[in-house]
């Protein structure tokens, strides 16, 4: 504020800032206080809502990018609130939700059965809502002239365990007899379980001779590092950097399609588009601060959904997670949209 009034009245300082002076400097200057006064109490009107405390989450680094923009709008209205959000993994994730280190845990993958006794056992409940969908992407190197298409087959004999192929030459004569480096999500990750079980037909089957990683970031670096890489993960790390990478389209069987919002809308890019989910503790909704955080993620979620890569949920989705809610709180009335 001061500068504001030094740029009007160059005599003015902190010594001689004060209600009588300013009375005095002119009313252009008093026009000016009034207006700061007017704007620094509308933006305290906007942050200020009351709400306190914390909001924990972790799991999915797939999930990652909509759980981080959700929080991130949350906290420029909600300023005493606190949202941390980790990416240790989908099975990482469900091992702190379990044992209660966090209140939400995104999911790339649906809670597994032995997870779901393990909850329960610690006297967890929760609900399950689907907040996006994704197009797990098979990517190269953006100097990777040869690699256009991969069938599934062919990513089946690449990944499976006890796999012969070393070289680009083994998964077709007519590429280079170059050897291939492999990235790809850790075992904890939800990722792997869903690729796995998908191309192998067998979750967890998997060759381990590659870089893995549950950060996502990690695996971007590395092949857009090595023109020899080849990696897979969720969608919105292509786009978030799809000029250092190059993007591959997968042949289920009737002919080579490419992931993108339409295509995983459209479920033509098959076998490899996912629905995404965040579990929420019911005991932790009984808190202000985590019913409002899940309230906000579902009225702004889809909107933030596509901004970062991501298909938003169908309208028959957005119901349901809105009627989960709902009966968690045990309340009758609707979720509000924004």
């Amino acid at each position: 504020m001061l500068l504001l009034f030094q740029h009007l009245n160059p005599t003015m300082n902190e010594k001689n800032l004060n209600p009588k002076n300013v009375l005095k400097a002119g009313p252009w200057l008093m026009i000016a206080v009034l207006l700061v006064f007017f704007i620094n109490a509308g933006r305290s009107d906007i942050q200020s809502t009351g709400l306190k405390g914390s909001v924990k989450v972790d799991g999915s680094s797939t999930v990652f990018p909509v759980t981080e923009a959700v929080g991130e709008e949350f906290q420029l209205e909600n300023k005493d609130v606190r949202v941390t959000i980790g990416s240790s993994g989908t099975g990482g994730g469900f091992e702190k939700f379990i044992g209660k280190e966090i209140d939400v845990c995104d999911a790339s993958r649906p809670i597994k059965d032995e997870e779901k006794k393990a909850a329960e056992k610690a006297g967890i409940d929760y609900i399950e809502l689907e907040v996006a969908y994704d197009g797990l992407s098979v990517v190269v190197n953006k100097g990777n002239a040869f690699v256009n298409s991969l069938t599934t087959q062919e990513l089946k004999k690449i990944w499976k365990p006890k796999s012969k192929v070393k070289k680009w030459s083994d998964i077709r004569s007519t590429w280079p007899d170059k050897r291939i480096n492999l990235y790809g999500p850790g075992t904890d990750s939800g990722t792997f379980d869903y690729f796995t079980k998908t191309i192998m037909g067998e979750e967890g089957a998997s060759r381990p001779d590659y870089t893995s990683s549950e950060d996502d970031n990690v695996l971007v670096q590395g092949i857009t590092r090595d023109k020899h890489g080849l990696g897979y993960f969720g969608f919105a790390y292509y786009e978030e950097n799809k000029d250092r990478l190059k993007l591959v389209a997968v042949d289920a069987g009737k002919g080579p399609v490419y992931p993108s919002r339409a295509s995983v809308s459209s479920n033509t890019y098959a076998p490899l588009s996912r629905p995404l989910y965040v579990y929420v503790r019911t005991d932790s909704l009984k808190r202000p601060e985590i019913k409002a955080f899940i309230k906000y993620f579902l009225n702004i979620g889809p909107r933030l959904v596509e901004q970062v890569g991501y298909v938003k949920v169908p309208v028959k989705s957005d119901k349901e997670n809105r009627a989960r809610l709902n009966k968690a709180l045990g309340s009758p009335e609707e979720v509000d949209k924004k």
